[in-house]
């Protein structure tokens, strides 16, 4: 257990967002962000399942086949378009609800973040994308295809043109 080394890494992690929410414009926005991670349904089993180079989340799905703490993050917290799913009331299947442009900008600023904190000096402008292309397939029937969309175009400006161009593209730009 290593609720020492946790604390520091999502602590180090909400700071970086709350900075890149800042360059994108949505500054208030971000002081909020992963405030449930603190809370201790998510606290204890991210201190338990502590590795340091990806999401404790991952370790505690491998330990019980499923990810509590994970399970009450993404009904907490509007940046995930996980907490956009429902039920289609024709297909009656879940599938990905369209995500509102302001919470698909806290999740780049999120994605960005969680790349650097976890690659640390092998971070590059691309990573977030090359992890976004990697996890295609098994995210495709839980996010509206709208949201992919203007996620996977903002990591490519990213990966294109880098940090101030694709930040002053977000904060300039009401919708995506």
């Amino acid at each position: 257990m290593h609720p020492i080394k946790h604390f520091i890494t999502i602590t180090k992690h909400r700071h970086m967002v709350i900075y890149h929410c800042f360059k994108a414009g949505i500054g208030f926005q971000g002081l909020f962000h992963d405030l449930s991670k603190y809370s201790p349904s998510e606290f204890i089993p991210g201190a338990v399942y502590f590795q340091g180079n990806r999401s404790p989340n991952e370790g505690e799905r491998e330990a019980a086949g499923f990810s509590k703490a994970w399970m009450h993050h993404k009904g907490r917290n509007k940046h995930h378009f996980e907490y956009w799913t429902d039920y289609d009331h024709n297909t009656k299947k879940m599938q990905g609800m369209p995500m509102p442009d302001k919470y698909i900008k806290e999740m780049f600023c999120d994605r960005v973040a969680a790349s650097k904190i976890y690659q640390g000096s092998n971070y590059a402008d691309d990573s977030s994308l090359k992890y976004f292309e990697w996890g295609r397939d098994r995210r495709a029937t839980l996010i509206h295809e709208e949201t992919s969309r203007k996620l996977e175009f903002l990591l490519k400006m990213l990966a294109d043109k880098g940090e101030k161009e694709t930040f002053k593209y977000i904060r300039t730009h009401k919708t995506l």
